[in-house]
């Protein structure tokens, strides 16, 4: 049985998108850039990058999705990346890897997008969290809610573009 009309398949959904090799610089502290299953903005692509580079830690980027809780998301049905998406979350991955930085490529699905952004950060210790969501393609108050909870709740230095 497939899943409900208008669901995504399972090669496409549920699972964490791991892609571009690399892996992590032994005993270093990655720079993770985040987003809410929007584009990235700019800045915060620059600056990610950037720090990467100078660093000489690994990227993680990381997508994070709303995925509420229904019978077929338990199953991996539920979630499909647009493809305009993918495009867009893969160009700071594709041009952290031309610098010749490792680079991880992570989607988390969650019915608590900010709480699961939260647990990988405490997970993955990162020296940096730049979260980097277009603020102009998320609404204002969504947007702000988020950085409040990502600055009370994170150990580590955040960046936001604005």
């Amino acid at each position: 049985m497939g899943p409900p009309p208008g669901v995504g398949s399972r090669s496409r959904a549920g699972e964490a998108a791991r892609d571009l090799g690399g892996g992590r610089a032994s005993g270093g502290r990655p720079i993770l850039l985040a987003t809410l299953d929007v584009p990235f903005d700019e800045r915060a692509v620059a600056f990610a990058v950037d720090s990467a580079v100078e660093t000489g830690q690994p990227l993680l980027v990381v997508n994070v999705a709303e995925v509420l809780l229904a019978p077929w998301a338990l199953l991996g049905w539920g979630y499909v990346e647009r493809d305009e998406l993918q495009d867009d979350l893969r160009r700071p991955a594709e041009l952290a890897r031309s610098l010749t930085v490792p680079v991880e490529r992570v989607r988390l699905l969650s019915p608590h997008p900010i709480d699961a952004l939260v647990d990988i950060a405490a997970e993955r210790r990162p020296s940096v969290l730049v979260f980097g969501p277009d603020p102009s393609l998320l609404r204002r108050r969504t947007y702000r809610r988020a950085t409040k909870r990502i600055l009370d709740r994170v150990a580590c230095l955040v960046w936001l573009p604005d």
